[in-house]
């Protein structure tokens, strides 16, 4: 057992009948801990913050255990529909540190990498903990609970103006150190679909040599770090939220310099990673990634500092005048705001920057092809992004270039990159855009 850890039961134990307890997103999520902690069945009122949970755990199926999540993936859908109570807490990634912080929960409890020289490595994930974990450790009253696994790789953060980002913390300031073989989330490439395809290749004419790309998951993002790492381009840099075994395989074909004209240049920037377990074998130890915290890397007025800023995004839905749906369906919560309204927006503050919302143009409702572009979004739909946020829109079809462009021009083109079976419709709602 490593030097100052104990056994799983007593970081369990610490937990009491009515307290609160958070964890971070989906790769900090301390999975072991969770799991053992859903062996207990002595709950009063157990209150948990978290986001994106990377697994099932029975501990949420508890009637009195409540779930507040700030991203829903597919573990809290599934929760949710068997009838945890679980809810969602509307907020961008940059806001779970200032919500986190409001909220003060007992108990933090955070995944990292095995000790070296007592300090632990906070691997996968910096996001919107990183300041909670300095304010537990001074708060006599709170309690942090770190579980570490051989399974997860030691990744670094960086000095740079304005702040030490560490990424770890002594083992003399956790109060419980537990073991675990707890392996990250083994998040599969996405094989892209023939529209997407397509549509990666739309956007790639917006991406050249010299260019800073963000990316996340999903058919598009994977088929265009493909083809980049195969093409012939390069002089590329990173500025991502979420890191993923696409942007790994870029780095890996020497494309990859980092010249991004700012404070962080020399490495790339994320503040999350999840992919494949190659990429977390890459990452051990891998100086080329530097994870800092979320309010840095998603902020808007520091991603506009990289050259040639490209941000790649999806989305649901989109209506005429450009309001982006990427969060819900039909008002009911699917996964998450996270960064997206920061990387759509943050480009658009540098002359250089793109910013490109991707999505197919139709999608399968009840068996029946429904237009992802909209004249209306029905009563009860939640915009994620706003309209005055918004670039690019790209389908199958094309481009819509929306920056600067009125309600008119740009309902237009929007219509002309929808499918064509509701083109038609779309075109004449756009000749009376906006209605009286």
């Amino acid at each position: 057992m490593t030097k100052s850890a104990v056994p799983m039961e007593q970081a369990v134990q610490a937990i009491r009948p009515t307290d609160t307890l958070a964890v971070p997103l989906g790769p900090g999520v301390p999975g072991a801990f969770l799991h053992a902690l859903g062996e207990r069945t002595d709950f009063v009122d157990l209150r948990v913050s978290g986001a994106l949970l990377p697994d099932l755990f029975a501990l949420f199926m508890q009637p009195t255990v409540h779930l507040q999540s700030g991203f829903f993936g597919p573990a809290e859908r599934f929760l949710r529909d068997s009838g945890a109570d679980i809810d969602f807490v509307p907020a961008d990634f940059r806001r779970f540190a200032p919500v986190l912080a409001r909220k003060k929960p007992r108990v933090l409890a955070i995944a990292g990498a095995e000790p070296v020289d007592g300090w632990v490595s906070l691997s996968l994930h910096a996001g919107a903990t990183t300041d909670e974990i300095e304010r537990v450790i001074a708060d006599p009253e709170r309690v942090l609970i770190v579980e570490v696994s051989p399974h997860f790789p030691r990744t670094f953060g960086a000095d740079a103006p304005g702040g030490k980002y560490m990424h770890r913390v002594h083992v003399d300031n956790i109060n419980f150190l537990v073991e675990s073989e707890r392996e990250p989330l083994n998040l599969a490439d996405v094989v892209p679909t023939e529209a997407e395809m397509k549509i990666a290749e739309i956007a790639m004419q917006y991406i050249h040599d010299g260019c800073t790309l963000q990316t996340g998951i999903g058919g598009v993002p994977n088929h265009i770090a493909t083809q980049l790492a195969a093409g012939s381009g390069g002089d590329y840099g990173i500025h991502s939220e979420m890191f993923t075994s696409g942007l790994m395989r870029l780095h890996m074909s020497g494309k990859v310099t980092n010249n991004k004209g700012t404070s962080f240049d020399g490495f790339s920037v994320t503040t999350f990673a999840a992919g494949t377990p190659d990429l977390y074998s890459w990452l051990h130890n891998n100086n080329d990634v530097r994870f800092l915290p979320v309010d840095v890397v998603n902020s808007p007025e520091i991603i506009a500092q990289n050259r040639n800023m490209v941000a790649i995004n999806g989305a649901m839905a989109v209506d005429l005048s450009g309001q982006v749906i990427a969060d819900s369906i039909g008002g009911k919560q699917f996964s998450g705001i996270g960064g997206h309204e920061d990387f759509v927006a943050g480009p658009g503050l540098s002359v250089g920057g793109r910013s490109l919302v991707c999505m197919p143009s139709t999608t399968v409702v009840k068996g029946a092809a429904v237009s992802r572009i909209l004249g209306r979004l029905p009563e009860g739909s939640v915009v994620t992004t706003p309209r005055h946020q918004v670039d690019v829109v790209i389908t199958e079809f094309g481009a819509a270039e929306l920056s600067g462009l009125s309600i008119a021009e740009r309902s237009h083109e929007l219509a002309r990159i929808s499918h064509p079976d509701f083109r038609e419709q779309l075109l004449s709602t756009a000749e009376v855009w906006p209605a009286d």
